[in-house]
């Protein structure tokens, strides 16, 4: 009887050590097959597979782009799936927004491309433990590059011999248009598209880069003061220069790349009123 229970323990480690060679044998050999179709290795250690090449266009640092993508471990075990999920991940390019192995080999692709990225762990989420990944792991994604949207660098308003108005408070603006649209009213929400500039002429921010305005209730706080102020001088479809003293904007406090005490310039158009 102890014979035959040993030997069934030998068997079923066997069976056990049979199955974690068969699992480490096929991560090697699917990493060996996709090395074996023009795999190409950058400087980074990311390595690249296109599987399918298009015309489309290719995405440049900060366009807006689409993907769908499956990702997995070495040993084939699925993590992420856009595909399952019906939508494409959307995220803007070289910013940070996501893995370093991503913004490069995303950035290699053109719209309608689809390819296998292999991210060594330095690229992909290093020695983080994370719920479905572990710590140090090299990822496999297959990815497809959906779409792009091209980034609309702003132009700044022109001003020269326009009037400038100050009111009360220490806010000055420039009235650009006149038209017959619908006032702002207290309580109303207001679309808004703008440009943000230090006295410098440094862009801070902008709504017509990111193809989408900002939409707020006027008059309760949401926004800086100066924007309160000026945007309710405003009807739908004029456009005007705020200058906006720091008193009105964000005083003494530093916000990201704005420094404490500035005075801030805003090229705004207003789009809507509800």
């Amino acid at each position: 009887m102890k014979k035959l229970t040993l030997l069934a323990v030998f068997g079923w480690m066997l069976m056990v050590a049979t199955k974690c060679n068969d699992k480490a044998a096929g991560a090697a050999e699917e990493v060996n097959a996709v090395a074996k179709n023009d795999t190409i290795t950058t400087a980074s250690g990311l390595k690249y597979i296109i599987w399918k090449k298009a015309d489309g266009a290719k995405a440049d640092v900060g366009d807006n782009v689409s993907v769908h993508y499956a990702g997995r471990l070495l040993d084939g075990s699925p993590f992420d799936d856009s595909y399952k999920r019906g939508q494409p991940f959307s995220f803007p390019l070289g910013g940070g927004s996501v893995i370093k192995g991503w913004d490069e080999g995303i950035a290699y692709l053109n719209v309608g491309d689809s390819a296998t990225l292999i991210i060594p762990s330095e690229l992909g989420y290093g020695a983080a433990d994370r719920p479905t990944i572990p710590a140090n792991s090299i990822l496999i994604f297959d990815v497809e590059l959906m779409d792009v949207k091209k980034i609309v660098k702003p132009v700044a308003y022109e001003v020269a011999g326009k009037d400038t108005i100050a009111t009360g408070t220490g806010l000055k603006y420039i009235r650009l248009n006149k038209t017959e649209g619908a006032p702002v009213t207290e309580g109303s929400t207001v679309a808004v598209h703008y440009t943000g500039y230090l006295l410098d002429g440094t862009v801070f921010d902008s709504s017509i880069s990111r193809g989408e305005p900002i939409s707020f209730p006027i008059g309760v706080g949401r926004v800086i003061k100066g924007w309160d102020e000026g945007i309710s001088l405003l009807k739908v479809g004029e456009k005007a220069r705020l200058i906006i003293p720091a008193q009105l904007a964000y005083g003494d406090r530093a916000t990201g790349s704005i420094p404490a005490k500035s005075t801030l310039i805003f090229d705004v158009e207003l789009i809507s009123v509800k």
